[in-house]
């Protein structure tokens, strides 16, 4: 049997990298995953293959990777840190940057964040193939009980959103609507990869659903 099956991580928890030497190699390992999954797609991936592209051992691969699912879930948080820091941690709006509201005279922090969220799924579907093994990938890892997953809000791309609402003491009603925009964005996204919606109907809905969440 090839290795594109998940392997059992066995309540294994993933090594954290240290060292400077560690995080390259962890960067190595994400950069491989994320090129080969963007020529061959998740079901032709081999984890083998992975680490002979990063030059890894494959002891190496698994001891920070337990499963590829969880590998290309990495990818995905990657991939959106990548596009945060190229982005000033989601300040730069690609789309209007520095959006005010006219009235109040201040920042319209609903139109930024779903410009972010825009952006971001338009970014991630550049590549279908790999937009299609990370949401694949999500999906199969969070059925399962390995490894330990944090709040979704406390994630990179969590944080830039918490940012554009200015809530540098985030509030627990500052943290659910943060949790609902990063998942009312993803299923969208999906909705997109799947072409269930187009790219307009998304943002349509991306504005309406920031615009609800984040208006007084």
């Amino acid at each position: 049997m090839g290795d594109d099956v998940a392997r059992p991580a066995e309540g294994r928890q993933p090594a954290a990298p240290v060292s400077r030497g560690q995080v390259a190699r962890r960067v190595r390992i994400l950069r491989a995953a994320s090129e080969l999954g963007a020529r061959e797609g998740l079901a032709s991936v081999q984890m083998h293959d992975v680490a002979k592209e990063a030059g890894v051992a494959i002891a190496t691969l698994y001891r920070y990777f337990p499963s590829k699912p969880y590998l290309f879930t990495a990818v995905l948080e990657w991939h959106i840190e990548q596009y945060l820091g190229g982005h000033h941690d989601g300040r730069t709006d690609p789309a209007g940057a520095g959006r005010t509201d006219a009235a109040a005279g201040r920042t319209d922090a609903a139109a930024e964040v779903a410009d972010l969220l825009i952006t971001l799924s338009v970014k991630l579907l550049d590549s279908p193939l790999l937009a299609s093994a990370v949401a694949l990938s999500s999906f199969t890892e969070y059925t399962t009980a390995v490894p330990a997953r944090i709040d979704i809000v406390d994630s990179a791309l969590g944080r830039a959103i918490l940012r554009l609402l200015g809530a540098d003491q985030a509030s627990e009603t500052d943290r659910g609507r943060a949790r609902l925009l990063i998942y009312g964005w993803w299923g969208l996204f999906v909705a997109m990869l799947t072409e269930e919606i187009s790219t307009a109907e998304a943002e349509t809905n991306m504005r309406l659903a920031a615009r609800l969440l984040l208006t007084p």
